[in-house]
Parts: structure tokens; C-alpha cells; sequence
């Protein structure tokens, strides 16, 4: 007996390591990840002791991870033990410094945006103050991560800063108390048109879904009876954040979100935990191509359950998970584990990275591609590209110039002279620039070496090497010379061409300086055919509850 014991047990031991060993497919795979680590390693000591020039280790090796690592995705990155914090702001929306956006211009840095109530607000820092000095080490050449680690610290510590204000001869002192910043998730909540609770909600942070929750609470008590959650912007955040915004307005028990991956023991599904908050209350969600990951899934969510009507643009299309690793040296890797999926069983990834084009760019899946599920009421909704809106709406589109004048500071800087000659404005909702503004804008433009590229003079450069290889030039010349005259920068015509565009962002940047973010949503509202339609929607009951049924029973009822 005890004899075939044994034998039964070394029977299962020897099973249990057939089992075990690794398939000739794994064997392989670990040679090449340890040959090429060796061949990495002889490279970087070959460069160290025979480049011609001194290397810098890290550098070389910090710079070749991330190009490594933008092969795979936009998500998928690496943090050194330098650079930490910056993972640890995106996860919990808090950190130690003086509160503020800064940028470098003009060969230093510079104040961009000091955030309301925040210590660089509070010691009067405004946008365009130059950076000169911090604690007497001069960083007139130091670059914006430079400043940024300098004005990070221990909360309670005073920073004496020497700035340069636009507008002034004399430079200024100005001390600045470092606090523990946390970024309020929610930018800004009112009771608007007489019963609606409206919220912007900024991002998904760590107990953000608490914020929200206390928003929607003071909203009801002061009268709404229907909601906006604006998610225009959002780029996402904390998954379980995401459901637990989901959660407020639908039963506990109630499958969000699904994750599956290569390894398929992470893989997971995410039910609704808590009581709800309130599942009867209308509820309408803003949102457009900013709006990312755990915004699709609060998004996406309430449309399969049909316990939302989305109103705005086509969201991003963001459906993966990054799950922070541990590495060596107090390092971090955020890693793609796993793609997520909606109640009603889609995902929203609109590009696939595992197959890239052979000039290494990724396209978005098209609409014919895509696949056809069902919400709870049975409305189709499709897969493989964002959140499409149960009401499409398109903004005006303000043209390449647009971005130039933002990516080039034009505006800024235009705002910086502007503020210094106009102590107050208007409020947000009030506040319009007037034409003579406008015109001073436009020769503020023409004073400065202000130059923009256009996408249709890059394209009508292919086209003109293309018709010439192929011998159109000669047969359609006098057509492809018209066009080409008509598509021409031309700074007059288009700042005039795309006037209301360029303006409304200038009024933007002018009420950021007066009114901080709170006051930009405010001024943006007021001019808003997004919002305007959302109250619309929630004005109507009857719209309402029709947007939530399948386009059969809506043609049914109305026969």
C-alpha cells in the first residue's frame, strides 16, 4: 500500500513538471529576450569606452526606452525614480509646489496659468510672468522641467521667486509658501435654466467619484431635477473611478466594465457595488474627441444601459488599461494589459497599434469594420471607434491658422498686452471682444515674423509631384494653377475667413486671466450649441424618453 502511495505520488510529481516545462515556443522566446539583452548591454559598453565624445548613460538609455516603448502605444510608459511624481499626479491628482501651468517661451520660463486659490494665485503670480530666479539660482537658462522640480517641495516651505512682468521696467520679488495641491476633479457646478444640475467633471483621480458624488447631492438639494455631466475634455483617469461614477445612478450589481488581456488571470469584470444614488433622475452627458478612457466608460456605460442620452462629438476611442509595474531603482512602468469592455459587450479602441502601416502609422478603423451590438432597450450601437452620440453636433472648425496662432503664442502674448491696459472685464457669461480689439489683434499679428503652414499646400505639393510623374502637369496646368492660388496662405483673408473662430479663443484666453477655468466654462456656455441642445433634450421629457428606445418602437408609437 505504502509502495503505490509513492508511486501515485511520483506519478503526479512527474506529470505536474511535464506540465510545467516550458513549450519550445517559450524556450525560444526567452533566448531572444536574453540574447538581446546581452547585445544592449555590450552595445552600451562599447559606446562608454570607445564614442568619440562623451556619452551620457542615462541619458542615451532613458531616451532609447521611450523610443522603444512608442512602437507599442501612446500609453505604454516609462518613469524613472527622476520623473515619479509625475506618474503620481496622474493617479491621484496631487502634489507638493505652488500651483501653477508653466511653459518655456522665448528662451525661459515663463508663468502660463496659476491655478485659483492655489499658493502662485494667492502670492499674485499672473499668466506671462517670467521666471528669473528661485531661492537666488538663476534659471533664465534652466528648462521647464528644471523649474518645475525646483518649485515642487515640502509643503509649509517659502520659495522667494525673481520674476520679469510684461508691461513693467523693474523686476519683482515674490514669495511663495509650497502647499500640498489636489486638483479639484470638478471645474465647475450651478443650477442652470431653472432645474438643471449642470457639472463639468475634469478627470478621474483618486476619490474623484466621491466629488461627484457630493456635486450631484448639493445640485438636488438646491432644485435640479435633471443632469449635464459635461465630459468634454476628459482624458480619463482611474478605472474603478469610472464605475463608481456609473454606479450613482444605476442598481448595485450591474456589470460596467470588462478587461481582458494576455495574461487572462488579470482578466476581470467590474460590477456596480453600492446602493444607487438616484436611477430615475434624466441624466444627459456631453462629450467630444477629448473625451478618453474612463470617460467612454462612464459615457459608454449609461448609453448601453440606456440610462443616459449623449449629446456632442464622437469621443476618442481610448479602450485600453494601464496597470503600473514596479521596476528596479525606484523606476515605474505603465503598461497596455488589457482592452475594456461595455455592458453592452463592445469595445472602443479606434486604432489598432499591434498592426501599423508600412510607414509605421496607425489608422482608425473604419466605420465598415465595425460591429453591431444592442444597448438594454435594444438601440444598436457599434464598436471599434469611440462613443458615437445618441446627437451629433460639429463645432466650426477654426483652421490651421487657429493652431498656429495658440502653438506660436500669438494670442498669449496679444492677452498679456491686452490685460496690462484693462484692469476688469465683464463677467464670463457677458464678456465679448469688441471689433476694434479684434483689429488691434490682427495688426498685433502683422507687427510680429508670424508664419503658418497649411496642410493643403503639403498635399498640393504630392499632388503636383504626382501629376507631373504620371504627365497630367501638361493637360490640367491652368486647373492645378487656379487651385493652388486659391489655397495660398493669405494672412488677411484668413483672419477674416475664420474671425468668429480666432476670436471666441481669444475671449477664452482673455477670461482664464479675470475669471481662472471656472469663468471659461461659464463664457463657453453661453455660446454653447452642445449644451443648448442638452437643455433642449431635458426640457422635453417626451425627446428624452424617445432617445432611449430602439428606432423600430419609435416608428411603432407613431403610427
Amino acid at each position: 500500500m505504502r509502495y503505490f502511495i509513492l508511486s501515485l505520488f511520483i506519478a503526479f510529481t512527474s506529470i505536474h513538471i511535464v506540465a510545467q516545462e516550458p513549450s519550445k515556443e517559450q524556450n525560444q522566446r526567452y533566448f531572444d529576450i536574453n540574447k538581446n539583452i546581452d547585445i544592449f548591454n555590450s552595445v552600451l559598453r562599447e559606446l562608454d569606452m570607445f564614442y568619440v565624445d562623451s556619452v551620457e548613460i542615462n541619458n542615451l538609455v532613458q531616451r532609447t526606452i521611450e523610443s522603444m516603448l512608442t512602437r507599442l502605444d501612446p500609453y505604454t510608459e516609462y518613469y524613472s525614480e527622476e520623473n515619479i511624481g509625475d506618474l503620481q499626479f496622474l493617479t491621484t491628482g496631487e502634489y507638493a509646489g505652488v500651483g501653477a501651468i508653466i511653459s518655456y517661451k522665448d528662451g525661459g520660463v515663463i508663468i502660463n496659468e496659476p491655478y485659483e486659490g492655489l499658493p502662485a494665485d494667492k502670492a499674485g503670480l499672473k499668466a506671462g510672468d517670467r521666471i528669473l530666479k528661485i531661492d537666488e539660482e538663476d534659471v533664465r537658462s534652466a528648462n521647464v522641467k528644471e523649474v518645475s522640480n525646483m518649485l515642487k517641495g515640502t509643503p509649509g516651505t517659502t520659495l522667494q521667486l525673481l520674476i520679469k512682468r510684461p508691461g513693467e521696467e523693474k523686476e519683482r520679488v515674490v514669495s511663495v509658501v509650497r502647499e500640498k495641491i489636489e486638483m479639484d476633479p470638478i471645474t465647475f457646478s450651478e443650477i442652470v435654466k431653472d432645474d438643471i444640475g449642470y457639472l463639468h467633471f475634469g478627470s478621474f483621480t483618486s476619490n474623484s467619484s466621491k466629488r461627484v458624488e457630493e456635486t450631484v447631492k448639493e445640485l438636488k438639494e438646491n432644485g435640479a431635477k435633471s443632469l449635464i455631466m459635461d465630459l468634454r475634455g476628459n482624458g480619463g483617469g482611474i478605472l474603478d473611478e469610472a464605475v463608481n461614477i456609473v454606479n450613482l445612478f444605476v442598481p448595485k450589481g450591474i456589470e460596467i466594465v470588462s478587461t481582458k488581456g494576455k495574461m487572462t488571470q488579470w482578466d476581470r469584470s467590474y460590477f456596480t457595488r453600492e446602493q444607487p444614488l438616484d436611477e430615475l433622475i434624466p441624466i444627459v452627458v456631453l462629450i467630444d474627441t477629448g473625451s478618453a478612457s474612463a470617460s467612454e466608460i462612464v459615457a459608454g456605460s449609461l448609453q448601453d444601459l440606456d440610462r443616459a442620452v449623449i449629446v456632442g462629438n464622437r469621443s476618442f476611442g481610448k479602450g485600453l488599461v494601464q496597470t503600473p509595474r514596479n521596476l528596479p531603482y525606484g523606476g515605474n512602468i505603465k503598461i497596455t494589459t488589457s482592452k475594456y469592455y461595455i455592458p453592452s459587450g463592445r469595445g472602443i479602441q479606434a486604432l489598432d497599434y499591434s498592426h501599423r502601416n508600412p510607414d509605421g502609422s496607425v489608422a482608425r478603423v473604419p466605420d465598415s469594420l465595425t460591429n453591431l451590438y444592442y444597448t438594454k432597450n435594444g438601440r444598436e450601437v457599434r464598436d471599434g471607434g469611440g462613443i458615437t452620440p445618441d446627437i451629433s453636433l460639429t463645432h466650426e472648425q477654426g483652421g490651421t491658422i487657429a493652431y498656429y496662432l495658440m502653438a506660436e503664442n500669438i494670442i498669449f502674448d496679444y492677452v498679456t498686452e491686452w490685460v496690462v491696459n484693462n484692469d476688469k472685464i465683464a463677467l464670463p457669461e457677458q464678456f465679448i471682444l469688441s471689433n476694434e480689439d479684434y483689429q488691434e489683434f490682427v495688426n498685433f499679428v502683422k507687427s510680429k515674423d508670424f508664419e503658418y503652414d497649411k496642410m493643403s499646400e503639403q498635399s498640393l505639393n504630392q499632388l503636383k509631384s504626382i501629376m507631373e510623374f504620371e504627365g497630367y502637369m501638361n493637360v490640367a496646368s491652368e486647373e492645378f494653377t487656379a487651385l493652388e492660388k486659391k489655397l495660398q496662405p493669405d494672412l488677411d483673408r484668413d483672419l477674416d475667413l475664420f474671425k468668429s473662430m480666432i476670436k471666441s479663443m481669444i475671449e477664452t484666453e482673455i477670461v482664464q486671466r479675470y475669471y481662472y477655468k471656472k469663468g471659461v466654462l461659464k463664457h463657453q456656455l453661453a455660446n454653447d450649441i452642445v449644451f443648448d441642445k442638452a437643455i433642449e433634450v431635458l426640457k422635453s421629457p417626451e425627446d428624452y424618453n424617445r432617445l432611449l428606445l430602439p428606432q423600430k418602437d419609435i416608428e411603432l408609437s407613431s403610427k
